[in-house]
């Protein structure tokens, strides 16, 4: 067994670093983040910003005329939900949302930078995304990227990167190689290395020599330090960085704000609290429930629990959440029936009147069949997913159509994505912040069927496994606040 501290024996100390300088920065800079986040899971570590699915030039305008404290939002979220998508599909789409929101800008008379917000366990697709939004950028803009900076690190959820490894933490500080660990087998964007200068070499066919490394000595030094390594970034190199605590990100922070100040031309590659640290913003403590229903006249009746995720942690949380809750209703779709074109209509249609016969009395759960269907063909596996996320997204459209909701949690990455977009039809919300330590994100809507509606996002690979439970002690009616205050004394970094 390796132990985080052993790793670390030989860097120097994290400095504390206050986000209000680089809030400071920030503002003086004008320039507003533009996150391409490819499930909406990225969102769960910020808080008071807005997030988009939709991305047409009005829906960017909407967002840059967003005021937050008296200010426009540094960062606006668009949900791409591109881990669920084909390649094709994934570079159109990267490619219409940089050239919709450069064409937004330009009417606002504002300055955007670009974020691909992807996962802290290296699944997605890479390089092709930021590849797209480099070559638009060049193409609509003129301008070219300097260097891609890859910041997987999630420190809140356990994943950090130290000597360029990249880890997973448990709570006793053990640590294990992300090759090591079932994210590295996904069927779509599975990988072999764990060095992230071997994972770029491995996933764009080029040389890890050629990859400019921040390990943490450099981290630690500063800004100008960090500016100074990236002085001889040119043509998209990409950049890849270590870092294991917020105030890491934070020093990153200001170090990429000196090279942007110097004239360097840079995209992110990020994990979730990348965007917190890059803006300044303060890591917010958790939603209460006064504050997640403050405003809103929420019904007394259940809450709808979606679940899709098919990851080990996912699973436990749902055992754990049945354990404490016996009394709620579990729904469960059948994969193989919606998978079946003869059986998918009648199975999405006594999934409604299951879940619309159990909200009444209190909350319900909505799970798909825990037997993962798989292919060995990444893309068909993705096409197994939409199917099946396709089936959930009909059920929750029908029932918040038919009955009161007082809220609606999604667990897993494109679960969420196609609940907000297609079962919730919102186009617009504001992320209002976490509900948990530096995890699991509220939005509330602002438009459509469900802006009374709290709507959680809840990534599959997060928080420990009584982690769903407290959210949904936190959230029911009557609200109850000893659970909750008990899951936040448990180690959420698993």
């Amino acid at each position: 067994m390796i132990l985080d501290e052993e790793l670390l024996s030989g860097y120097p100390a994290a400095q504390a670093v206050d986000p209000a300088v680089i809030a400071a920065a920030v503002r003086a800079s004008g320039r507003i983040l533009v996150v391409l986040d490819d499930d909406p899971t990225g969102t769960q570590s910020v808080a008071d910003l807005p997030v988009l699915t939709a991305w047409q030039p009005t829906d960017f305008a909407w967002a840059f005329d967003r005021r937050f404290g008296g200010a426009p939002a540094p960062a606006v979220y668009v949900l791409t939900n591109t881990r669920s998508l084909d390649p094709g599909t994934t570079a159109s789409r990267n490619r219409e949302i940089v050239t919709n929101a450069l064409e937004a800008a330009a009417s606002a008379g504002v300055t955007i930078g670009f974020v691909s917000r992807s996962d802290s366990t290296l699944r997605g697709h890479f390089p092709l995304e930021t590849d797209v939004i480099g070559a638009t950028l060049l193409s609509s803009a003129g301008i070219r990227t300097d260097g891609v900076v890859m910041v997987p690190a999630f420190p809140d959820a356990g994943r950090i990167t130290i000597g360029g490894t990249h880890y997973l933490r448990a709570g006793d500080g053990a640590v294990t190689p992300i090759a090591d660990t079932e994210f590295a087998r996904d069927a779509t964007f599975g990988f072999a290395s764990s060095d992230l200068g071997d994972y770029v070499a491995e996933k764009t066919g080029g040389s890890s020599d050629a990859v400019i490394r921040l390990d943490l000595s450099i981290i630690r030094s500063g800004a100008q330090g960090i500016a100074d390594a990236l002085a001889p970034a040119a043509d998209a190199v990409p950049i890849v960085v270590d870092a294991v605590t917020e105030d890491d990100l934070r020093a990153l922070a200001l170090g990429l704000e000196e090279a942007e100040r110097r004239g360097k031309r840079l995209l992110y590659r990020v994990g979730p609290p990348f965007v917190r640290a890059r803006i300044g913003q303060r890591e917010r403590a958790p939603l209460t429930a006064d504050e997640v229903f403050a405003d809103l006249d929420a019904p007394t009746s259940g809450g709808l629990i979606v679940v899709g995720s098919h990851v080990g942690l996912t699973t436990r949380q749902l055992d754990a959440l049945v354990a404490r809750r016996p009394e709620a209703r579990l729904v469960e779709l059948d994969v193989e029936a919606v998978l079946d074109p003869g059986r998918r209509d009648a199975g999405v249609a006594e999934a409604v009147r299951a879940v619309v016969h159990g909200l009444p009395a209190g909350e319900v759960i909505l799970h798909t069949s825990r037997r993962l269907v798989r292919s060995d063909d990444p893309e068909q596996s993705l096409g197994f997913s939409r199917t099946i996320s396709r089936a959930v997204v009909d059920v929750v459209r029908s029932t918040i159509a038919t009955t009161p909701v007082r809220f609606v949690i999604a667990k897993g990455g494109i679960t969420s994505s196609d609940v907000a977009a297609h079962g919730l039809s919102i186009r617009h919300a504001v992320v209002r912040g976490p509900m948990l330590p530096g995890i699991v994100s509220l939005w509330q809507p602002a438009d459509g069927p469900a802006r009374s509606i709290p709507f959680v996002v809840f990534a599959g690979n997060v928080g420990t496994d009584d982690s769903l439970a407290d959210v949904v002690d936190l959230l029911r009616y009557p609200s109850t606040s000893s659970a909750a205050t008990t899951g936040a004394s448990h180690d959420l970094r698993r």
